[in-house]
């Protein structure tokens, strides 16, 4: 005798559907393990990859824009740098981005004048919020999360891996920024910084509060690169940018 059975429950209807496209998703993602990862052409001293967007190559300020207007900084063509105009204020790209891989070359006026905060400050702001300290920081004390290095206002540097003044230093910055969620909280994001090649921040968290002065406020799934005119003839060279989300 065969044994009726009814229509399934809407409850039952959904945990059985829910369990198909779970497995699915298992599937999926089982194939993206045996799938080879795409191939980057690695750049040659510190030059961009193949799969990098070039933001500043010393040709020209097209990537970038002062508020709403084009780029007032002063471009130096034969140093491919561009460098900070006083009071024209900061610097920010037209493109907007969320986690990132970011390499970015920085120089301090040779002549130095000031002391401290005064001596060749400007930022790194990622998302226009959270700010990479750039400052001479050769032989030259201020406040533990001030000096070059710093997540500006949160966090020291493990190390001072500063040149000399004038000399072109380099970081490279992983940025995991910080999510919105639904219910009104934010996933805290991280920032894991390599300056002159030394490891200076190791996935430092990022709460989604924002540096002090940052152009922008409140965690977003992207804003923009920006550069911090502080009033001091601070020059940039070589920036890209890979994009990781």
């Amino acid at each position: 005798m065969k044994k009726k059975f009814g229509k399934l429950s809407l409850t039952t209807l959904a945990v059985l559907m829910s369990i198909s496209a779970h497995l699915q998703a298992a599937e999926s993602s089982d194939k993206k393990k045996d799938q080879a990862p795409p191939i980057v052409t690695p750049g040659e001293n510190g030059s961009a990859p193949s799969d990098a967007i070039v933001l500043f190559d010393g040709s020209n300020l097209d990537e970038w824009q002062s508020g709403d207007a084009a780029a007032k900084w002063t471009l130096l063509k034969a140093e491919s740098a561009m460098e900070v105009k006083k009071g024209t204020g900061v610097l920010q790209t037209k493109k907007t981005f969320g986690d990132v891989q970011l390499h970015i070359e920085w120089a301090t006026p040779s002549e130095v004048t000031g002391s401290g905060q005064g001596r060749g400050n400007s930022g790194v702001y990622l998302q226009g919020r959270y700010e990479i300290q750039v400052l001479d920081s050769f032989n030259n004390e201020t406040y533990y999360n001030g000096q070059a290095g710093a997540f500006y206002n949160n966090a020291a540097p493990l190390v001072n891996a500063s040149r000399p003044p004038g000399k072109w230093q380099t970081y490279d910055i992983i940025f995991v920024a910080p999510k919105p969620q639904e219910d009104g909280s934010v996933k805290p994001g991280s920032f894991t910084v390599l300056h002159n090649g030394i490891l200076i921040q190791h996935q430092t968290p990022i709460t989604g509060k924002a540096s002090t002065a940052a152009a922008y406020s409140g965690a977003t799934p992207k804003g923009p690169l920006v550069l911090q005119d502080h009033g001091n003839p601070v020059r940039y060279r070589n920036i890209w940018i890979r994009e990781l989300n």
